[in-house]
């Protein structure tokens, strides 16, 4: 009995063993072949580009992927002047080299006579047939080597999305974007991939996965170009016709958090990072940059008044016109009065500080700030980009009235872009914060996919509120905003406007505006959220004027290309009296 167990014992192992052995050959020859055949061409020459890295891919809507970020296979042009230069004739060798490829004769020269040197490389990311014509050559001390580099088929396409690889030291790595964010994703690291895969097969595989924390892959994220292409030729017409200092929009699924595209201008090419004369064009605003919001936060001071039940939508309130709290006087953008007994409707149709401030008082400040917490104002969202800062919102905790009701209209706090569409899609969504991100699956380099996934997050509003400000925030469209002209008959849609004063050392610009604009839609079941913003637009003073057909344009461009059903009907056309 006990040589039967140890048989059977013994034949286990052999089994393993050979498990081992199989998975092994599968990893070098299928897996990682290109790479090792790669790796063998390579290791015996000196300086000689090797290079691997995974892929970064945009998602069309029929689910195709589509490479953002990806290598190219080229050749190194190299001789070893040791051979070289013994040959005697380095007129006749820079002759037939200059033939097919153009090289600096001086500079070939040079290289050339380094008797003492086996290596110099003469020109990098050769294509292949001119690889071919230089082989063909034959001359004794001259090679061809194949290399690998990085490329941005779309250019400046989602550039601060994307990122770029750059060298810091002698590492090369991601620098900015998803490029550094997925970095332990990206980066390729030999052997690693093998444990990883072992690590695969004998554990309990999950569907989804945190981000950051995969074994080797490429990256498939939720930007959909076409959309992408859209949103970036809108916001460089916006930029170019009132010369603003750069403009910005997002287009995200304000239920599940997919972005769609986010795109800035102006904007840079990653394939040629060097030619920008400064590096802080590569920083991305929507996470790491804040901004006093204006009045798109109003609708978010509108839903807490309604969510806490100290407002219904009837309820009135007499405007002022100006206000002065804590010995400070702010006003309406006109300076006017709007009248008496103005129903809630109101505030959002004419933007009016004063209304959203009466809101505020109703509610009390303990419990308005209690919200603005809630809606994410104060934390950061957990987007997959690299720098994620934090919003400025310390006046939320004054003691003073001043500076709430400030805030009721986003003045006085400052918000990066990401947490505010965060916090304005918890009005589209049924009331739930989201985590907004780029990523939705990893294709592991041994064969696996897991898909990302986030958590539903905390209900901030009740549903019906939801639904209240959604119906609210519709009517600023089909009656107030360009007074009723930009409504679309067959489909509700939801939106607000903001313009901000801009704020300097000692206040703010007189002269100097943020306009932002976010709308939603079909207004009760949405399947997209748009966020505008321009800074600094010259010679007009109120984004209804910069942003509001840009975001008319982008909504039926959504709605066609996403073949969006109507969610109402037109109305009948008016009787014609004879």
């Amino acid at each position: 009995m006990k040589d039967a167990s140890r048989l059977r014992f013994l034949s286990v192992l052999v089994i393993l063993f050979a498990l081992v052995l199989i998975g092994r050959l599968y990893f070098v020859q299928i897996v990682s072949g290109a790479t090792y055949k790669d790796k063998a061409e390579h290791q015996y020459v000196a300086g000689a580009n090797f290079f691997d890295r995974g892929s970064i891919f945009f998602s069309s809507k029929d689910g195709t992927s589509v490479p953002a970020a990806t290598l190219k296979t080229g050749y190194t042009l190299a001789i070893n002047p040791q051979i070289l230069s013994k040959s005697g004739d380095l007129e006749s060798i820079y002759a037939s080299l200059n033939a097919i490829v153009p090289l600096d004769k001086t500079v070939f020269m040079q290289k050339a006579k380094k008797d003492k040197d086996p290596y110099e490389e003469l020109q990098n990311r050769l294509p292949t047939d001119v690889a071919d014509k230089i082989e063909a050559l034959k001359i004794k001390g001259l090679s061809v080597y194949r290399e690998k580099w990085r490329i941005y088929p779309g250019d400046s396409m989602a550039a601060h999305t994307i990122g770029f690889i750059g060298y810091k030291g002698d590492e090369l790595a991601g620098r900015y974007g998803l490029e550094r964010f997925y970095e332990p994703v990206l980066k390729r690291s030999g052997d690693d991939a093998f444990v990883n895969f072992f690590a695969e097969i004998f554990s309990n595989i999950q569907k989804s996965v945190t981000p950051g924390e995969s074994p080797e892959g490429d990256i498939v994220t939720t930007i959909e170009p076409t959309v992408e292409s859209f949103l970036e030729a809108s916001l460089k017409k916006v930029n170019d016709t009132y010369s603003s200092d750069f403009t910005g929009g997002i287009v995200i699924d304000p239920k599940t958090g997919e972005i769609y595209a986010m795109g800035m201008y102006p904007t840079f090419d990653p394939n040629a990072p060097q030619k920008e004369k400064s590096a802080a064009i590569f920083r991305n605003p929507f996470v790491e940059d804040r901004y006093e919001m204006g009045s798109i936060i109003k609708p978010l001071t509108m839903a807490a008044g309604l969510d806490s039940g100290a407002i219904t939508p009837r309820t009135t309130y007499n405007d002022p016109g100006c206000l002065t709290l804590n010995k400070k006087t702010f006003c309406n953008y006109d300076n006017k009065s709007h009248g008496s007994n103005l129903p809630m409707q109101i505030i959002l149709d004419k933007s009016l500080n004063t209304g959203v401030s009466f809101v505020v008082s109703r509610m009390g400040n303990s419990v308005f700030t209690d919200y603005m917490y809630k809606y994410g104002l104060g934390s950061t969202t957990g987007i997959d980009l690299p720098n994620e800062g934090h919003s400025l919102v310390s006046n939320l905790n004054s003691p003073r009235d001043l500076e709430h009701a400030q805030a009721s209209f986003g003045q006085g706090i400052a918000l990066t872009p990401i947490v505010t569409v965060r916090a304005l899609s918890v009005l589209a969504n049924g009331g739930y914060l989201i985590t907004p991100h780029l990523a939705k699956e990893i294709d592991y380099k041994i064969g696996t996919k897991k898909t990302i996934t986030y958590p539903k997050g905390e209900q901030v509003l009740k549903p019906e509120t939801s639904e209240q400000i959604s119906r609210m925030l519709t009517e600023v469209v089909d009656t107030a905003l360009k007074n009723g002209q930009v409504r679309l008959p067959n489909y509700s849609v939801a939106a607000k406007t903001g313009t901000a004063q801009i704020a300097n050392a000692g206040g703010y610009y007189a002269d100097r505006y943020l306009h932002s604009f976010f709308g939603y839609f079909p207004s009760y079941d949405p399947k997209f959220l748009v966020f505008l913003y321009t800074y600094y637009p010259k010679n007009v003073q109120y984004a209804s004027e910069t942003l509001t057909d840009t975001f008319i344009d982008i909504t039926k461009f959504l709605i066609n290309y996403y073949n969006i059903p109507p969610d109402r009907d037109a109305p009948p056309p008016p009787t014609v009296q004879l």
